[in-house]
């Protein structure tokens, strides 16, 4: 168990923002299900993103970490090399990996660790049948044991849970080459997250049209890009950089380099929500600068970035007023229960949070005291805590702060680079 103090801190310099786990792990799997080489500039280095690296070699691929720090991946599309794999933590790996590893014929045993082994998978129970696929799973939770191979076909799936399953599908379906196969979609939920899918599986040489978020349409049966190298950048990511964002906007001013403005990513929304905000921004093609101003109470629908919760509720602690931030039905299967762990632990800190039907207000600047929390082993909740403790009035403990390799390893690093008083050990 590893915690971590912070001690109020006004920050200053330029940083990098981590490398996108979103698109690193879709990355990783369009390189596996595609037969050919991949080049991985700028790779992530996160929980998350080394579970995935770990079961696409599983499945088959082979994968070198080149001295100049790019990944090489060689696939000939999926033939496991082991009977189970094990995704981690990760909520993305394990709907993303599921129909991806049922594209063999061999039997399969799918596990993961932490809050996964209690998330629904009962999609997968489901739909997967409908696809010529067997699975059992333990009464709609991990393990699940499944054999393929998939069989791409017409098919309409509900999208309200989330969006996650629907990128395994399209992944499956582009590795198993279907053509004339249509996927309808009811209440799509994070449809950024799938423009993300859909951009990655475009560079990749999969031809998917998309009809209003409702129709995904595979035409074509082969890929164009097979038995060829194909180079991709990871960008940054914007679920990681919203955390840095909203502390320039509080304890700054940064700079925070390696984002693109043009993204897919959905938490790229976080610069609406500073902007409403009040706080000093400039917004350029390769870097953000942002700075403190008199903060004020903003209203954001976080239904398709839900993940921003955690960074806003920070945010919104500084803000003077009644912050109103919609989307709550979303936080139920993270990694906690996010809307009332940020509720008590946020709470612990002197920050009233409110939950009314969808809704979550937080009534802001009032002060943020210092105190003892605890991340609850989820990486957003460490994060943000670290991210409000910089303008409390005392020193925060964060308890269980190691949290944070799921998705960024190098944030209270990071955080100490920009000379914020951090002693994390």
């Amino acid at each position: 168990m590893i915690h971590a103090r912070v001690t109020p801190s006004s920050i200053s310099g330029t940083i990098t923002a981590p490398a996108s786990k979103s698109s690193m792990q879709r990355v990783c799997a369009a390189a596996l299900i595609r037969k050919g080489e991949t080049v991985i500039k700028n790779p992530g280095v996160s929980g998350d993103d080394v579970a995935a690296i770990d079961v696409v070699q599983k499945l088959g691929a082979v994968v070198t970490k080149l001295d100049n720090g790019n990944l090489h991946i060689i696939s000939g599309g999926v033939k496991p090399q082991s009977s189970t794999i094990n995704c981690g933590e990760s909520g993305l790996g394990i709907r993303m990996f599921t129909p991806i590893a049922a594209l063999s014929s061999s039997p399969i045993t799918i596990t993961g660790m932490g809050s996964l082994t209690t998330r629904p998978m009962h999609f997968f129970d489901e739909i997967l049948p409908q696809l010529g696929v067997s699975i059992v799973s333990d009464g709609g939770k991990l393990p699940l044991q499944i054999q393929g191979p998939i069989k791409p076909q017409n098919i309409t799936v509900d999208g309200s849970l989330s969006s996650q399953f629907l990128t395994g599908l399209l992944m499956a379906y582009g590795g198993a080459g279907a053509s004339d196969c249509t996927i309808t979609v009811t209440h799509l939920k994070s449809k950024p997250y799938i423009d993300l899918t859909l951009a990655v599986m475009n560079h990749f040489g999969w031809d998917v049209t998309c009809i209003n978020h409702e129709q995904f349409v595979f035409s074509a049966s082969n890929n164009s890009l097979d038995n060829t190298t194909v180079t991709y950048q990871v960008e940054g990511d914007w679920s990681g950089a919203s955390f840095l964002l909203v502390a320039g906007a509080i304890a700054g001013g940064i700079v925070v380099e390696g984002l693109d403005p043009f993204s897919t990513q959905a938490d790229k929304a976080v610069l609406q929500a500073l902007i409403d905000a009040g706080c000093q921004i400039s917004i350029q093609p390769t870097k953000i600068e942002i700075a403190p101003l008199p903060l004020k109470a903003f209203h954001f629908n976080a239904t398709d970035c839900p993940d921003l919760f955690p960074p806003l509720v920070a945010l919104a602690s500084f803000c003077i007023g009644k912050t109103v931030i919609e989307g709550v039905s979303r936080l139920s299967h993270k990694e906690s229960d996010r809307a009332l762990t940020l509720q008590e632990e946020f709470g612990k800190l002197g920050v009233s949070i409110t939950l009314q039907d969808d809704l979550m207000i937080i009534d802001g600047g009032k002060g943020v005291t210092g105190g003892v929390v605890h991340s609850r082993h989820d990486h957003r909740i460490a994060m943000a805590c670290a991210v409000a403790a910089l303008k409390a009035n005392g020193v925060v403990e964060i308890e269980d702060a190691d949290a944070i390799n799921k998705s960024y390893p190098h944030f209270f690093k990071d955080l100490s680079y920009l000379s914020a008083e951090v002693d994390y050990k």
